[in-house]
């Protein structure tokens, strides 16, 4: 019994390293790559045209960095900032230094009865923003605010009824996809056809967490929104614009607090499923960047398509290229990829003209309405996963 057992286990043996050597090596997937080169694309620097209009504008609300970026898109856009008001002194000062034209207002209401300002610009703490906007539209201006631009389904309420009652511009500037010039290249190769159908999109917002670097209400979701209300609202903005879709709706999402027990009503995790008539799409939002990556956070946006798919690696690419702005494309041909730092960012010039043209090119009312919706809905109806 013993020799017949070991003649077997020889014959099994052998038989196995024989036909191994016999196989096709694509078998094994060793041979399922082309051997194609990644194409390289250098976008060349667009030099924009001096904007056609000019409008004057003025800041409510400094309390979140991105004021700057949203200031220098309007001033880019052919806007003139003609003058500020913050309650933080400290604030004030650090904008008043880097704008040393500006006025500085005594009072919200001097901006507001300016009958010269034409639009307010705003990143007031968020649960402010939305009733700001509200009194700028009441005042005959336009609004343009940083996200989260409404932080409860009520507010959005009353901003959607006195936008339609004034007809004023409630612009939410969703910057990772409106700031970011891989975002732009990725909607200029979907519009083109370069990626056939959009079928889905993945988008992944991580950040890192430094607490003593944030304000007392940023942890409060009753002033600050929460995780897929504020940073959600990217990744739904991005859903509805690569996809085409003008209607939309969650499906599932949820919240977490995993590492920051002193502030227990904070999310640091959260992800939600959207769908449209036209795709589908994840959203994956969190906190736990490691100080490991050389930025804030490893962005991306991934496009999937009939006929090939798109990676936007938006501030980092940690296979080794240098700086923010990556995009790879892969169609029925080829592999490219683009270095987009050089691609010209359109919102201010288009969000100026639609301010004196009472147009809707930097994007639509409805549009912008809806993406928060989502965010908003995903926030109050999410399942909070057990810690």
């Amino acid at each position: 019994m013993n020799l017949m057992q070991n003649n077997r286990r020889d014959f099994l043996k052998h038989s196995l390293a024989t036909a191994a050597f016999a196989l096709p090596a694509d078998i094994f997937g060793n041979a399922l790559t082309t051997g194609s080169r990644v194409v390289e694309v250098k976008v060349k620097p667009e030099k924009p045209a001096k904007p056609r209009e000019s409008i004057r504008f003025s800041v409510i609300g400094l309390n979140h960095g991105h004021i700057y970026g949203q200031t220098e898109a309007v001033i880019q856009g052919g806007g003139e900032l003609v003058s500020v008001y913050a309650k933080e002194p400290d604030l004030l000062k650090d904008f008043v230094k880097r704008y040393p034209q500006v006025k500085v207002a005594k009072a919200e209401k001097e901006i507001l009865e300016d009958d010269s300002i034409q639009m307010v610009v705003s990143a007031s703490i968020p649960v402010e923003r939305a009733p700001l906007g509200i009194r700028v539209m009441q005042h005959g201006k336009d609004f343009m605010v940083d996200k989260p631009g409404i932080v409860t389904l009520k507010q959005l309420e009353d901003v959607k009824r006195v936008q339609k009652e004034t007809k004023r511009i409630y612009s939410i500037m969703y910057s990772e996809r409106l700031g970011n010039p891989a975002s732009i290249k990725a909607g200029e190769l979907v519009q083109s056809g370069a990626i056939g159908k959009v079928v889905q999109t993945i988008g992944l917002g991580p950040h890192r967490m430094r607490p003593e670097t944030r304000p007392d209400w940023f942890f409060d979701p009753a002033k600050a929104g929460g995780i897929l209300c504020d940073i959600g609202s990217h990744q739904c903005d991005q859903f509805l614009y690569y996809t085409g879709s003008d209607e939309a709706q969650v499906t599932t999402s949820q919240l977490g607090n995993f590492n920051i027990p002193e502030y227990p009503k904070y999310a640091d995790f959260g992800d939600m499923n959207v769908r449209s008539p036209k795709a589908t799409g994840y959203i994956r939002i969190d906190w736990f960047t490691p100080d490991g990556l050389d930025t804030w956070g490893d962005g991306r946006l991934t496009i999937l398509g009939t006929e090939g798919y798109i990676e936007c690696r938006k501030y980092i690419d940690i296979a080794g290229r240098k700086g923010g702005n990556h995009l790879f494309l892969v169609d029925q041909k080829e592999t490219k990829y683009y270095d987009c730092t050089g691609i010209h960012m359109p919102y201010g010039e288009q969000l100026v003209s639609d301010v004196v043209n009472r147009t809707e090119t930097a994007m639509s009312q409805h549009h912008c309405f809806l993406a928060t919706e989502l965010a908003l809905k995903a926030q109050e109806n999410a399942y909070w996963l057990s810690t």
